[in-house]
């Protein structure tokens, strides 16, 4: 029996290392490869695929227990998160126009460093120092992949950067809000709530901002009916990014999770470059190691040392 959990778990982690890293290499070939330049109306599908098949998950395959929204409040904390949500999304694939795969995951890596901050100026929760000195390679590297990285670009980097603070900020505000027992809900009902909402925003901002969106992707499909199975199937490992980090999350612990994590960045960097053989420079990879070490020296010390609350 525990041979079978065992490989369950293994299952899992290669179906999460799998549709993270799927997801990630088919965004940035539709965007820069395949010429499918309308980063918002991706987002969009995302979401819509998301709020489709969380429901399913939940309220027919009965993956995670349904939990209510229990009042007008509670809604309208989801409905800010949402925000933060898809605008951190669409920051991010907006930015892989721009940036090859490998620097967007370098930048990626300092979404701890964002956090820290947002939790001391927001809820006064201060780190221990030597958790705080721990990030200094974190940015350090960045500013390392930065000057060495041969296909920089400057609004791509700061989509990438606002991506990071957005996803990081929207942690922290989640924390806030839904602190209570009776208003914390599993990451799979928070994305049930929140894609539709997402949905709700996107929809009006994909039609303004991405002209004729819906004209252009019916014209490109009858040219090349790939495009809408490229759609379809991206959409749906952007909900499978989400169901298989909750499995995981649920099966295995949050240490294990940390070291999951720091890797699957790393080998999405390598297999991006040998599918996409985009540039890479010595100091570009110098960078990106020093973030992830930054990276995980901040969860040892987040581990042994205890966080202060002003």
């Amino acid at each position: 029996m525990s041979a079978a959990i065992q490989w369950t778990t293994v299952g899992m982690v290669a179906a999460w290392y799998g549709s993270n890293i799927g997801v990630l290499l088919l965004n940035k070939y539709l965007l820069t490869n395949y010429g499918f330049r309308f980063p918002i109306f991706l987002t969009l599908c995302h979401m819509t695929a998301c709020s489709v098949l969380s429901y399913v998950a939940i309220a027919v395959m009965k993956v995670a227990p349904l939990q209510s929204v229990k009042s007008k409040v509670q809604f309208a904390k989801i409905a800010g998160l949402s925000v933060f949500f898809c605008f951190s999304v669409v920051c991010g694939n907006v930015s892989l126009k721009y940036l090859p795969v490998s620097f967007n995951q370098a930048v990626g890596a300092t979404t701890p460093f964002f956090t820290a901050v947002f939790s001391f100026l927001i809820i006064k929760k201060r780190e221990a120092s030597l958790t705080y000195a721990a990030l200094m390679p974190v940015v350090a590297g960045v500013i390392v992949a930065s000057g060495g990285e041969p296909s920089f670009h400057l609004f791509g980097f700061v989509m990438c950067i606002t991506a990071t603070a957005a996803r990081a900020f929207k942690s922290v505000l989640q924390e806030i809000l839904l602190s209570s027992d009776g208003e914390k809900l599993n990451s799979m009902n928070l994305l049930l709530y929140m894609a539709p909402m997402a949905v709700a925003f996107l929809l009006p901002a994909t039609l303004l901002m991405e002209e004729n969106v819906v004209g252009i992707t019916i014209e490109l499909a009858r040219k090349d009916i790939k495009l809408i199975w490229y759609l379809f199937f991206n959409s749906s490992l952007a909900y499978f990014v989400n169901l298989t980090n909750f499995l995981v999350t649920k099966h295995t612990s949050a240490l294990t999770l940390q070291v999951l994590g720091n890797a699957k960045g790393a080998v999405a960097v390598v297999v991006s470059i040998l599918i996409f053989k985009n540039p890479v420079s010595f100091i570009g990879m110098v960078g990106y190691a020093l973030t992830v070490l930054g990276v995980i020296l901040y969860s040892e010390a987040k581990k042994r040392y205890t966080s202060i609350h002003l």
